[in-house]
């Protein structure tokens, strides 16, 4: 899982679920000062694994519909 996290939520239907990622891990960059390299998100929001701008999207059960949980996993 995530060693240091950020949920965030974007619910707009006007923009793709890579344009909503890449947003998010800009805003991720920003404020903590790296870029994510993993990101987890709702089964339904994405069928299988893969990898946005280096960043490694996981579809998991857990998450919240909508919700990206962004963050950089070690190792």
């Amino acid at each position: 899982m995530l060693d240091v996290g950020m949920l965030w939520l974007d619910d707009s239907k006007n923009r793709s679920f890579e344009e909503k990622l890449l947003r998010a891990a800009d805003y991720y960059r920003n404020k903590y000062g790296r870029v994510p390299n993993l990101c987890l998100v709702n089964k339904k929001m994405l069928d299988d694994e893969k990898k946005i701008g280096g960043i490694q999207v996981r579809p998991v059960a857990n998450v919240l519909l909508h919700h990206f949980w962004l963050g950089h996993r070690l190792a």
